[in-house]
């Protein structure tokens, strides 16, 4: 409940992404300095807004530290990155591009008597719930495994000869894995356009499931 409470504060006030190659911020507590913090929005004016940075400034500087603002920084990009992967998929089923279309299998459970085509016919919410609960398992453990995995890797490596685990300490949790396979320089600008489109996909699938929920709950039409 704690990380659900203070991810949404952060894509509230436009919290800051985590960049890998940044310094580290300050770790003293409570000492009342201001914690600088990256991703102000470019609106119509040459400078960025900086959108709720009185309530930034006091959650890290007067009723937490820089780690605070780290912890709440890897909640929006997490966040983020999550709502860009659920709109995408949204979106594909939106299109039709549905497993029915490209598996060489109709059923997603057998034993349940699942067919990937009773999914594809209704909206990605309700398809959702079609899911068996084994399916559902096997998702969160992927997730599981990830979260772990931050949990006990410090750039890549697993950290074995510390008592606590890294992500446990304060400021461990980073959203940054260490995992760039391709190799992409981490810019400004990257780091930018990914929480630009994170926090609009949070909008979006917020919109998107709320609409499919409860018809008409959006004020605005959706193209299905």
């Amino acid at each position: 409940m704690k990380l659900e409470i203070l991810s949404i504060v952060a894509f509230l006030t436009s919290a800051c992404a985590f960049a890998p190659n940044a310094a580290p911020a300050k770790t003293t507590a409570l000492n009342g300095e201001k914690v600088p913090c990256f991703g102000a929005t470019p609106l119509l004016g040459k400078e960025p807004i900086f959108i709720g940075e009185n309530y930034w400034d006091k959650l890290t500087s007067e009723y937490g530290s820089a780690e605070t603002g780290k912890y709440i920084r890897a909640a929006e990009l997490k966040h983020g990155r999550a709502a860009m992967l659920g709109t995408v998929g949204y979106a594909f089923h939106k299109l039709g591009f549905t497993l029915n279309n490209i598996s060489p299998h109709s059923f997603l459970s057998v034993t349940q008597g699942v067919q990937f085509e009773d999914l594809a016919a209704v909206n990605p919410v309700e398809a959702f719930a079609k899911i068996p609960a084994e399916g559902i398992t096997q998702m969160f453990a992927a997730i599981a495994m990830v979260e772990i995995y931050e949990l006990t890797h410090r750039q890549g490596k697993l950290v074995e000869d510390s008592r606590i685990a890294p992500g446990l300490e304060a400021g461990g949790l980073t959203g940054d894995i260490g995992w760039n396979p391709l190799g992409i320089e981490v810019t400004d600008r990257r780091r930018l356009s990914e929480l630009q489109n994170g926090r609009a996909a949070m909008f979006c699938i917020s919109a998107w499931i709320a609409n499919d929920m409860y018809p008409g709950a959006y004020p605005l039409p959706l193209p299905w």
